[in-house]
């Protein structure tokens, strides 16, 4: 059988018999949290509902079992502890304990924990695509490739990266490497500038 009963301030508690142990859970509740401390005691088989007292030292349980009569306090902060002897309840305030069902305690010991749902299973990602090749840019009479690397501007062209069978395939027009004009294969000097040609 369990009881609950209401502390105030925000504190709850829940008393349950299980077989010889009495087991105390304190549940204190404040904005938007919710902290619980739980003990057990070994008392043995309730003979009778268990009773609660405010005192000016805190709460009293007192716990009727088949072993005796058992006392255990209650203190702020959520201490718990069996008291060696019988507190003077005279001047203590009797508190309201009523029954409740074991399911519905939080954090009691004798519901059953849920089991953990399987992870599913993380999707591979997709492999990255290759990077599509660049775009000719063109501006004005000025155009650039970057496959092979490749410059025109007006009757000049620069390339880098070419290979010998791509020389041979070129239309055969060269340039002065002094002023960029254009000079025939067997020009010994530029005629624009007069530099000598290698």
């Amino acid at each position: 059988m369990a009881y609950t009963c209401n502390l105030g301030t925000g504190q709850q508690v829940y008393l349950e018999n299980q077989g010889v142990q009495t087991v105390v859970t304190l549940v204190s509740s404040s904005a938007g949290q919710q902290q619980q401390a739980s003990n057990g005691f070994s008392t043995g088989s309730w003979t009778a509902p268990p009773s609660l007292y405010r005192t000016p030292n805190g709460f009293v349980i007192q716990i009727d079992s088949e072993r005796g009569q058992y006392f255990v306090q209650l203190q702020s902060g959520g201490a718990m502890s069996m008291m060696s002897s019988q507190p003077s309840l005279n001047n203590a305030q009797t508190l309201q304990v009523q029954q409740a069902s074991s399911a519905s305690f939080s954090g009691s010991s004798s519901q059953p924990m849920e089991p953990m749902k399987p992870m599913e299973s993380m999707q591979p990602m997709e492999p990255m695509k290759p990077m599509e090749p660049m775009k000719p840019m063109k501006m004005g009479n000025m155009e650039m490739q970057t496959n092979p690397m490749q410059m025109k501007m007006g009757n000049m062209e620069m390339k880098m990266g070419d290979s010998s069978s791509d020389r041979s395939q070129q239309s055969g027009r060269h340039f002065c490497s002094q002023c960029g004009a254009a000079v025939k294969p067997d020009d010994r000097f530029c005629a624009n500038c007069g530099h000598h040609l290698n």
